[in-house]
């Protein structure tokens, strides 16, 4: 989900380590939690190493400056600091305008998606005589279901709609076009970085923070959004670097949010000796096709679910349910091998426990 995910990846460890990181959803009417000041973070880091930084689209990690992208590391900020915003009224879930340009409220004509790419393509053609860290954090295609203007002339009139806040509503077809508009920004901003000369030289990662929900379509996994099932936790990781990343290669090493994280920073070289700990790895190595996969486990924990991944074992709990999964024969997560290998379930249960007890005490069950 939204809010532990992205603070995974801005501080390379997991998200129950941190305050922030066990609210979701973190609404906008709490100010009394955001991402700590004296954090250090990707960007942070990245600064420190020379690099302009900046962030455009969806925040969601604290709504006091203090908790901001720009408090964090980024030296540009352009989008919203709530978990989703009206992509017309650029309002959050309570009504209230939420569209900034770094610490300043701002006023903006135009479809949200569209907005970020026109700032991203912008900032990307800029001339700087130093490197630049861009993280682009698209909105879509979170609900509202809105698709732009001007491929749905039906569903807006002239007069701006009202905030549409929750996820009720949309369809298949509003869907499509709302990816539409998502897959020709993206496109918008590969163009630019080609058209600035610098392709061969820029490592570029596409994928997102949580599974799909409603319009999405998961097959072979089951759950959603919000689940520790298959089709909460699994999402697209794309890598382009020319020269660097081979192309059409497609790598089956297991990989999680905070990896992203370190890849980026070894990468760019950057001095994470000040005392900056990460649970991630630089998967740069592997997807280069330079090293062995590695035997990695993963933990997971939201409202009434804990998750175990090692390898292709899966441990879920929910509530008193506990299961264990095969995923080399069953993605879909519908056969239960917890009695005829009770060890295994055992063995990820004590992983878990070991891996909690590191963890800030988890918050009341929810969903």
């Amino acid at each position: 989900v939204c809010t532990p995910s992205r603070c995974a990846y801005i501080t390379g460890r997991y998200p129950a380590r941190f305050k922030i990181g066990l609210e979701e959803p973190l609404i906008a009417a709490n100010s009394k939690v955001g991402l700590e000041p004296d954090q250090q973070t990707i960007a942070s880091l990245l600064k420190q190493s020379g690099y302009e930084t900046a962030l455009f689209g969806k925040w969601h990690l604290g709504f006091r400056p203090e908790w901001g992208p720009n408090a964090h590391g980024f030296d540009e900020f352009f989008g919203i600091l709530a978990g989703a915003g009206d992509y017309f009224l650029h309002k959050n879930g309570l009504g209230q305008p939420d569209l900034y340009e770094n610490l300043t409220p701002v006023e903006r004509n135009g479809y949200l998606t569209e907005l970020l790419t026109e700032r991203a393509v912008n900032y990307v053609k800029k001339s700087r005589s130093t490197p630049f860290f861009l993280s682009l954090h698209y909105t879509a295609p979170h609900w509202p279901w809105q698709a732009p203007r001007d491929t749905n002339p039906v569903s807006f009139t002239d007069k701006a709609p009202e905030p549409v806040t929750m996820a009720a509503g949309g369809s298949l077809k509003l869907y499509a076009q709302m990816m539409k508009s998502l897959d020709d920004g993206i496109g918008r901003v590969m163009q630019s970085i080609k058209a600035a000369g610098i392709d061969k030289k820029t490592l570029v990662i596409f994928t997102s923070d949580n599974g799909g929900e409603r319009f999405s379509y998961l097959w072979p996994f089951s759950g959603q959004k919000g689940d520790l099932l298959e089709g909460g936790i699994r999402v697209p990781a794309i890598v382009r670097w020319p020269g660097v990343v081979p192309a059409n290669h497609v790598t089956q090493q297991m990989a999680i949010t905070m990896d992203w994280t370190a890849t980026i920073l070894a990468a760019a070289k950057a001095d994470t000796s000040a005392g900056m700990s990460l649970d991630g790895i630089d998967l740069l190595p592997l997807i280069k096709g330079t090293s062995q996969l590695i035997d990695r486990t993963f933990f997971w924990r939201i409202y009434s679910q804990d998750a175990v991944r090692e390898g292709n074992w899966k441990f879920f709990r929910e509530g008193e349910v506990r299961k264990l999964f095969d995923l080399s024969v069953d993605q879909h997560e519908q056969a239960d091998f917890s009695r005829t290998h009770p060890e295994v379930l055992q063995r990820l249960m004590r992983e878990f426990d070991k891996w909690n007890d590191q963890m800030l005490p988890r918050p009341p069950a929810r969903r």
